[in-house]
């Protein structure tokens, strides 16, 4: 449960951000709204997203939280995103030394696209969302080029990125871009952050 992810995280020294998926429904938003109002270094997401698995909803959750922390007074260095089902199986102390280690560096794995991963960024794809079932549609329509001239590389969805990169993310034209452009393709959070993160 989220209660027993959030008790397993919290430390006092950090800042929250947590993102409720918009079709959750409205005891479960208010619990979690409860929840967090117990502790000054948590809050929800100013804006929710109906999230689609797979669909730039997903990655857009992940930088609505990123937006909310880069304007926190907390003086974090390091924005760390996991999903619901996550637990940590390191203490707080032994991430922050792993972190440590990379001296000021994001941690977004990633290489070039294997062949299944290729439609992905090839053919423009669509979130569709109903009442019973939301899921992304791969249509046939071939993709522009990416921007920038840019190389898209593919890795995790789940990122530890610096405060500088993530000013960068929100600010830089090329970021903007990049993310316009993965409007349209297939689980953008798993080429979003290490194709920025690669940049020269």
């Amino acid at each position: 449960t989220f209660a027993r992810l959030f008790r397993a995280i919290y430390m006092p020294q950090n800042v929250y951000c947590v993102h409720v998926d918009e079709k959750a429904t409205i005891e479960f938003k208010e619990s979690v709204e409860q929840l967090l109002s117990c502790f000054p270094n948590a809050f929800l997401a100013s804006k929710m997203e109906p999230v689609v698995y797979g669909g730039i909803s997903r990655l857009q959750a992940d930088l609505n939280c990123l937006k909310d922390l880069a304007l926190s007074e907390v003086p974090w260095k390091y924005a760390i995103n996991t999903c619901g089902q996550d637990f940590p199986l390191k203490t707080n102390k032994e991430i922050v030394q792993y972190l440590k280690s990379f001296k000021g560096k994001n941690i977004t794995p990633g290489v070039l696209p294997p062949n299944h991963a290729i439609g992905r960024t090839k053919y423009v794809h669509q979130e569709l969302l109903s009442k019973k079932n939301s899921y992304m549609l791969k249509t046939r329509k071939l993709k522009t080029p990416p921007p920038h001239n840019m190389t898209i590389y593919f890795g995790t969805a789940y990122v530890a990125l610096t405060r500088e990169f993530a000013n960068f993310v929100l600010q830089d034209q090329r970021a903007l871009d990049l993310l316009s452009w993965s409007k349209d393709t297939y689980s953008p959070d798993e080429h979003f952050w290490v194709t920025l993160n690669r940049i020269p």
